[in-house]
């Protein structure tokens, strides 16, 4: 009964519903057929893809054909695999702002992946249970279904409406019902093209955006992410891929034009530039310890033992002077035994580790005058010297009680000192915010300077005999002499006019040597010549003083502003200089006994005084003129202004925090090529001081960064720089290296840096890519630590740390043999 009667209701549901059925069929195949036409213009300008892959995919398309019309975006999914959306940059404009259906078809793509047209003939027999499944098998993200067989079995997904459409066109009772639901989606698809395109084109914009944020990323990171959007190649089958006119943007190894490089050329850069460095510290960087005389404290242009033998005549102190050899060490410098790392600021102004500086020389002559004392494993510097054994700060303060005009650390920033002994005077200058440029020469009183150096305190090897010095005219605002015994007076005064052709006019000579107050035969002879000698250069005498706790004297001269005074003289000895003579010219140029007009115009450089410090720092020389051409191109003052910015943000927002340099262990800094001392000035407020060198091939912007409050020496990079072994917590480089590699001996330069900088001390450079890998190579056979590297443009920037390795094969330097 129960089956009878279910069987007459579902006889009359069955007939009741046909003619329904029928008309709602008719219905939907005339929308579908306008949806067709309306939609057929979209397909058109899509039809790129191979002529010949697509016939052969023809008796698998059509039977789904008709299920295809209600989604026609599927054709051009099929002709625009996902693959393309690796690199949007690559692809043409009609192809990613086409019209909207273009647009919702790249949005199906993100759920599909049309990868299985031959596994068609499978899909039909197993058409039932692919309905049923459909619902209790959890579904691929990118649609795809792997079959027993190991095949890749595309399943179409209505983006929209989650549905799976299996591929069957036996069933049409089916795909009627499934028609009535796909033409209600269509018509929503219609509704929201507009704003799919707009979709599409924000997605667009945040597709640019990642790729600028992925720029810093490392390869693994942008693998990652390709992997996860599905256009890792290996994931499919390579039938798909179209080729023809768009076969060319998948050749992603070859086109390097896009925002993204390929891991393929990244990981065969890496494997090169790995196979280059071990072939590097295998063959081709082979480094050895310098067997020299010197040993542990060699100056290569300073014990150049060959050339000092050769010498004519030692009068002028020529043996003191650079001899630099015509093939510079390649061999690195040894460690003195018992070396360790330095102690910091302000403690090693104090004291230092015997074991660094291991010279007891200094200490046995000079003890008794405070310079230098032995206690225990430490050199102790009680501050004094000389000429002020109750403390050098003392010292200070009495200079500017005798004369206020001094100003320490506002009108005077900027000394030299002369015959600085051990530097306690330029220590603690500190104190005073004035910088001072402090040198002696390597005599027989060992190691003074290294001494100073290690304390952390400015000095180099240097001596006053027959070159001028290596700094330009009228920059230091105060030059001072304690105790010195330089003959300032014999030879036409040619010495004492060196000092005049470096001192600013209105700047202060300070003297504190023994004839100023002492009355030995000897010294009074001395006075009365240098009373002579600072008369007939129009220096003015402008206070003569006893300090009593000290017990020494002090003159203070200053030097004239003006030309008046040598045009009055009543006689012409010493001589003005030529007017052909530059005070500038400052390498090795020879001494001359004449004197240097100061200049008038006040447009030109030392007619005034700067501006008191800290104000000129950061502001460009009065001197600087918009008409004048800066070294980055623009007007000077902007050329500045553009660098001192620069070099700010580099400062604050990448050396102090992204290097990973603890600053703390820092005091003496070398920028190895300074332009307008913008890397030394942004670092004013931190504990270091900053040699800024300007190599001899570079613009001569020296001048401007003495004016603006620093110092900084003339070099050449192809010579060793005029400093002991180990002075150096940081070298800053940029671009430097690159102007050094086709000029000088290479090895050479990279084994100067490595003399130069303390073990455990940083070198930083910025330079063009090859430069920085070359760099790391030979680095790297040194055993120093990589600590950063990056790279962009064909520009990197490479920071490293020397450890305390040294090589165990020696080379002998045979002119470095006394």
């Amino acid at each position: 009964m129960a089956l009878g009667k279910y069987s007459r209701i579902d006889g009359r549901k069955s007939s009741s519903s046909y003619c329904s059925t029928v008309s709602i069929v008719v219905f939907v195949a005339l929308c579908l057929v306008g949806v067709w036409m309306l939609t057929s213009s979209s397909i058109v300008p899509v039809q790129n893809v191979d002529v010949s892959t697509q016939k052969n995919k023809n008796d698998m398309k059509e039977p789904v054909s008709e299920s295809n019309e209600s989604k026609p975006n599927n054709d051009n999914s099929e002709s625009n695999p996902k693959q393309f959306e690796d690199n949007p940059g690559d692809l043409p404009d009609n192809t990613t702002k086409g019209d909207n259906n273009v647009t919702v078809a790249q949005e199906e793509d993100n759920n599909s992946e049309e990868t299985s047209e031959h596994a068609t003939d499978k899909k039909q027999e197993e058409d039932s249970e692919s309905k049923s499944e459909d619902t209790s098998k959890p579904k691929m993200e990118n649609g795809e279904e792997k079959t027993e067989d190991g095949e890749w079995k595309t399943v179409d997904k209505d983006s929209e409406a989650g549905e799976t459409t299996t591929d069957n066109s036996d069933k049409q009772g089916d795909d009627e019902n499934d028609k009535n639901s796909d033409s209600d989606e269509n018509e929503k698809k219609s509704e929201e093209n507009s704003g799919a395109t707009k979709d599409a084109d924000k997605g667009d914009g945040q597709t640019e955006e990642k790729v600028e944020q992925n720029e810093d990323k490392e390869p693994s990171q942008s693998s990652e992410n390709k992997t996860e959007d599905g256009q890792a190649d290996d994931q499919v089958p390579s039938e798909v891929f179209p080729s023809g006119a768009n076969s060319e943007l998948l050749n992603e190894t070859t086109t390097q034009n896009g925002a993204w490089s390929t891991q393929t050329s990244e990981s065969k850069n890496e494997k090169e530039a790995q196979k280059s460095s071990d072939s590097n510290q295998q063959g081709g960087y082979n480094w050895k310890l310098c067997n020299v005389t010197a040993g542990p404290d060699y100056i290569p242009c300073l014990d150049n033992w060959e050339a000092i033998r050769s010498l004519r005549s030692t009068k002028h102190y020529e043996h003191r002077e650079r001899h630099c050899p015509e093939d510079p060490p390649t061999c690195l410098v040894p460690l003195p035994e018992g070396y360790q790392r330095s102690i910091e600021w302000p403690t090693s102004r104090e004291k230092i580790w015997y074991h660094n500086v291991p010279h007891t020389k200094l200490a046995e002559v000079k003890g008794h005058q405070n310079w230098v004392k032995v206690t225990g494993d430490y050199l102790t510097f009680p501050g004094g010297g000389t000429q002020f054994k109750h403390g050098a700060l003392h010292y200070i303060d009495f200079i500017q009680q005798s004369l206020p005009d001094i100003a320490w650390g506002k009108r005077s920033r900027v000394v030299l000192d002369v015959g600085c002994g051990v530097a306690s005077f330029g220590g603690f200058l500190f104190e005073r915010n004035v910088i001072t440029m402090s040198f002696a020469p390597k005599d027989e009183h060992e190691a003074q300077v290294q001494f100073a150096l290690e304390r952390g305190i400015p000095a180099i090897s240097a001596v006053m005999g027959t070159k001028r010095l290596p700094f330009p005219g009228r920059v230091f605002d105060v030059v001072h002499c304690a105790r010195c015994r330089v003959p300032w007076h014999i030879e036409g005064g040619k010495l004492l006019l060196e000092l005049n052709r470096v001192l600013r006019p209105g700047g202060f000579f300070i003297w504190s040597a023994t004839p100023v107050y002492q009355k030995l035969a000897e010294d009074v002879e001395i006075w009365t010549a240098m009373k002579k000698l600072t008369k007939s250069i129009c220096w003015e005498e402008v206070q003569i003083t006893k300090d009593r706790v000290n017990s020494v004297g002090i003159a203070i001269y200053q030097k004239t502003i003006s030309n008046e005074c040598y045009e009055k003289r009543s006689e012409t000895e010493p001589p003005l200089c030529q007017d052909s003579d530059d005070p500038n010219a400052a390498w090795k140029v020879p001494l001359q006994a004449c004197i240097h007009k100061v200049p008038v115009d006040a447009a030109d450089r030392g007619s005034r005084w700067p501006e008191l410090w800290s104000a000129r720092l950061d502001k460009p020389p009065y001197w600087l003129l918009s008409s004048q051409i800066g070294v980055y191109g623009k007007a000077a003052p902007d050329d500045f202004n553009a660098d001192y910015k620069h070099w700010q943000r580099v400062v604050s927002q990448s050396y102090v925090n992204g290097m990973g340099i603890n600053w703390k262990n820092v005091r003496n800094v070398m920028d190895m090529k300074a332009i307008y001392g913008g890397f030394a000035a942004a670092l004013k407020d931190m504990n270091v001081w900053v040699m800024n060198v300007v190599p001899i091939d570079s613009p001569d912007t020296l001048p401007i960064i003495f004016e603006r409050g620093l110092f900084g020496i003339y070099h050449d990079w192809c010579e060793s720089f005029s400093t002991y072994p180990r002075s150096y917590d940081l070298l800053h480089a940029d671009h430097l290296f690159s102007k050094l590699k086709n000029k000088c001996n290479f090895a050479a330069v990279v084994a100067e840096a490595d003399r130069v900088l303390r073990p455990e001390g940083q070198l930083l450079v910025r330079d063009k890519v090859e430069i920085i890998n070359e760099l790391e190579s030979m680095l790297k056979a040194m055993h120093w630590e990589i600590r950063f590297t990056y790279a962009k443009d064909k520009e990197g920037l490479l920071c490293v740390q020397k450890t305390m390795w040294r090589p165990t094969k020696v080379e002998t330097i045979s002119y470095a043999i006394a």
